[in-house]
């Protein structure tokens, strides 16, 4: 991996828990505004511009791009943001609960993503692809890390470790109760060598980001005839964490609309997997899937298991996918269809319940987490998982550590 240190803007003494927000695509325009209501110093106020423009303005218009490029601007004049005077990496460490996990932060270089070493298990929307396109090129900077896993490096947990005992450059505790640190490699030449080593991460989260980023990297490579490749616009933003630390929640379903009678489609699903009514509203193992219809749990066990060897059709969200929301619910492309939603798991089964109770979906599905393993497999072998297979928690904060193109 070609991984480098970089000379980040970052919050200025004091101002890390008031700067520091959460990332642009888990909330909506309403959410974002109450959540900066009174906080000038709010990172949402770029990654999330619209929310200091008239209500309901297009956020893909030209005046968004606008106000957030003004927005990071002010942030960077008025010393809210300030610019470290060489290169280098940080330790970023999340605790959730007892869950504690740790990532390096650093830029990587774009042409890893083209040649495949920074590997992907999800398509992309091309609308979305092309907003952060915008985004990143008109404000020369990357605002939000891409999510990356790795394989554990002994040496460089050790590197990592000995860091851990230092003094932070910033610890608080967000609005949600997750604790955020960061500390400061004071070299990285060690580390950008044993990144060297490593053969490939993987995009956990940040499908969006992390092919945005490669392609403005490709529209300056084009636009410039002296490319070297070692220009600033060669490396994107990322926060990487090992394999080990990592946890991926479960993506629940829940169907808005039945094609045909609700007896009709229960007669079906008896022919394809054996049902059992128990109550049980979270799966205990792969294989198993909860679906909540009538006011009722009930376990899902599929007949028969698809071939091992696929690495896709293996997982839980796949079967699901394949033996039921296609041919059972009609829902060939859930990112298209306007009959199903997602919801991570974070909010519990609780929250299918409400939907369904609530009529604001018909049934729902709780779902067995997919695995880092399985992730890996997927991706090492070429190959897209569904929409919505995992759910990262804790998510990153955005603006904690911003990289310029220049």
């Amino acid at each position: 991996m070609r991984v480098k240190a970089f000379k980040a803007w970052r919050p200025a003494e004091g101002k890390a828990a008031s700067v520091a927000s959460v990332p642009y695509d888990v909330v909506d325009t309403k959410q974002a505004a109450a959540l900066a209501a009174g906080n000038p110093d709010s990172f949402l106020h770029v990654v999330r511009a619209e929310i200091d423009l008239p209500e309901g303005t297009d956020p893909y218009s030209d005046a968004v791009y606008a106000k957030a490029k003004a927005n990071l601007k002010r942030l960077m004049d008025e010393g809210i943001l300030i610019r470290e005077e060489k290169p280098a990496m940080y330790l970023y460490s999340q605790q959730m609960g007892d869950h504690v996990q740790f990532g390096i932060v650093a830029t990587c270089h774009f042409g890893d993503y083209e040649e495949g070493k920074i590997k992907i298990h999800e398509k992309t929307r091309r609308v979305k692809e092309e907003d952060r396109i915008r985004y990143v090129d008109t404000q020369n900077a990357n605002t939000g890390p891409v999510f990356l896993a790795y394989r554990d490096s002994e040496k460089i947990n050790a590197i990592v470790d000995a860091v851990k005992a230092t003094e932070p450059l910033y610890k608080f505790t967000a609005v949600d109760g997750v604790i955020h640190t960061v500390w400061k490699f004071e070299d990285a030449a060690e580390l950008e060598a044993e990144f060297g080593k490593i053969p490939a991460t993987y995009v956990a989260d940040g499908h969006h980001r992390s092919a945005s980023a490669a392609k403005v990297g490709a529209m300056r490579r084009a636009a410039n005839p002296n490319h070297t490749g070692s220009e600033p616009y060669n490396y994107f933003l990322a926060v990487m964490f090992p394999e080990s630390e990592l946890k991926i929640l479960a993506y629940n379903r829940v169907i808005l609309a039945l094609p045909g009678t609700q007896a009709d489609f229960l007669t079906a699903l008896n022919e394809k997997f054996a049902v059992e009514n128990n109550g049980k509203a979270v799966p205990e193992k792969a294989g198993e899937i909860c679906m909540y219809i009538n006011g009722e749990w009930s376990t899902l066990t599929p007949k028969q298991m698809p071939e091992a060897t696929d690495p896709v059709a293996a997982l839980d969200v796949s079967i699901l996918q394949n033996e039921v929301l296609g041919p059972m619910l009609n829902i060939e492309d859930p990112r298209e269809s306007n009959d199903i939603d997602f919801i991570g798991g974070i909010k519990g089964t609780a929250e299918l319940e409400k939907w369904v109770n609530d009529g604001r979906a018909v049934m729902a599905f709780s779902m067995y987490p997919t695995s880092m393993e399985q992730l890996f497999a997927v991706a090492d072998a070429g190959m897209l998982m569904p929409p919505k297979s995992t759910w990262f928690e804790p998510k990153l904060r955005s603006g904690l550590l911003v990289n310029t193109l220049d």
